[in-house]
């Protein structure tokens, strides 16, 4: 008996040492992001004043090349904010790195670690194909506050679809500013030990600030796959904020807020 209980023991502390060192090796990996305006400047002090929602947290947090809002109590971004201006494309290639907690979050953003099988992508709001211009802005959309789970089959043809046509808008009307996010509502679904809420859909905002001509496209599209076009889920900014109780364009003269929320003009967009 005294012999089966020591190859016990020695089983228990040799699996013990196994699972703290893929700990230790995955936090060696782990590089935090120092960001610096660097390569292309980013104009987005210019417009975050009209442009940023109102968050329902109050837990705002701004990035070199992005701001969100965080919701603790879903472990993500309620919404990301970015400019995406035309200078800021690019086809640059940059090793995919690690992701990493957000430290300007107070509270912890959630550990990259929930996602670990659960059947859900980590799906990112800021897009890393939009932050190819430097390589620590491609790094910065590797916090874990700027992702949230998406169901593999939307994050890689819906959604990815979509935010390739945010960057033909950028570039056919030089910049567009872009808020984007999952509806967190409660009692919704979660995964991993932090209780990660899985959105049942994702909206994106996209406006065309030049010149002060002002418009914009809304879309919202379910967190699940399907064959249709994101054109065939526009919806209204309105539509939005009823579901997420998120004031988007408030800083905007009420006439022409209430407009452009309750707009549905793609045929002003273009195709891309």
């Amino acid at each position: 008996m005294a012999k089966k209980t020591k190859y016990i023991f020695l089983f228990i502390v040799v699996v013990s040492g196994l699972y703290f060192a893929e700990k230790w090796v995955d936090r060696q990996k782990e590089t935090y992001p120092t960001i610096t305006h660097e390569s292309t400047p980013n104009t987005f002090e210019e417009f975050s004043k009209d442009f940023l929602p109102t968050s329902t947290t109050g837990v705002i947090v701004q990035h070199a090349y992005f701001t969100l809002s965080y919701s603790e109590s879903h472990e993500q971004a309620e919404w990301v904010a970015y400019e995406l201006s035309k200078k800021q494309l690019s086809q640059n290639e940059f090793e995919r790195p690690y992701f990493i907690e957000d430290r300007e979050v107070e509270t912890g953003s959630a550990d990259w670690r929930n996602y670990k099988k659960s059947g859900y992508d980590r799906g990112h709001l800021c897009p890393a194909g939009d932050r190819r211009f430097s390589y620590q802005a491609y790094l910065e959309t590797f916090l874990t506050s700027n992702i949230s789970p998406q169901n593999h089959e939307f994050n890689a043809h819906v959604w990815n679809y979509l935010e390739q046509n945010v960057r033909f808008w950028a570039k056919k009307y030089d910049g567009v500013f872009v808020i984007t996010g999952g509806v967190l509502q409660p009692g919704l679904p979660s995964i991993g030990e932090e209780k990660v809420s899985v959105p049942e859909e994702f909206y994106k905002i996209v406006v065309d600030i030049q010149k002060g001509n002002y418009k914009v496209l809304a879309f919202l599209i379910p967190n699940q796959p399907t064959d249709k076009s994101f054109y065939d889920f526009v919806t209204t900014i309105d539509a939005i904020e009823a579901k997420t109780g998120i004031d988007f364009l408030h800083h905007l003269p009420d006439t022409l807020e209430n407009e452009l929320e309750a707009s549905v003009d793609l045929k002003s967009w273009g195709k891309g």
